[in-house]
């Protein structure tokens, strides 16, 4: 499949996502206490719960998620550069970040809940606006009852590695409801 073909593919992939989306912004955390993690991406996916709204921000979102695996997909804009003109490592970072966390958080069961302890990551090869979509995928190493590990890889629509992570994630239970 050439580029063309990948990058058409992965653009209808987005706009199948995009077009489930629920247009509220409410944040529903008392409704994700009582959901798993598979649980919880199946009800953005639907639409019943909102997306996360950073991904607006920084131009990424959700594209599949199965337990053990989660991947976005974003758009590296020029609002992404870093005075050298290509896109800032906080960029890449914060796309692979949600990849492997999510990777994690599918895994959990109804009222677990993680957090990011460590996150690192090499950027191999510069990106700029001329690749027009990524993909970040993040695969769960191992999950644990308090700590997990994932690693995670940024491609673009020719199978180049832009950048690839690994993380560690501290496993909690959520607080009970007041």
């Amino acid at each position: 499949m050439d580029i063309d073909q990948v990058v058409a593919r992965w653009e209808a992939d987005e706009k199948r996502v995009r077009a489930r989306w629920s247009a509220t912004d409410a944040e529903p955390k008392a409704q994700l206490f009582g959901l798993s993690g598979m649980q919880m991406f199946e009800a953005i996916f639907s639409g019943a719960l909102p997306p996360a709204p950073m991904g607006d921000t920084l131009g990424f979102v959700p594209i599949h998620m199965e337990p053990g695996t989660a991947v976005f997909q974003g758009r590296p804009q020029r609002q992404h550069y870093n005075p050298l003109g290509t896109v800032h490592g906080g960029w890449f970072a914060t796309l692979l970040d949600s990849a492997v966390g999510c990777a994690v958080h599918s895994t959990l069961p109804a009222g677990k809940g993680y957090t990011t302890l460590e996150l690192k990551v090499n950027m191999v090869r510069s990106l700029n606006d001329g690749v027009p979509l990524v993909r970040a995928e993040g695969k769960v190493i191992h999950a644990g009852r308090q700590v997990a590990t994932a690693e995670g890889r940024l491609v673009g629509p020719d199978g180049k590695l832009y950048a690839h992570a690994t993380t560690t994630c501290l496993i909690f239970e959520y607080p009970a409801a007041s």
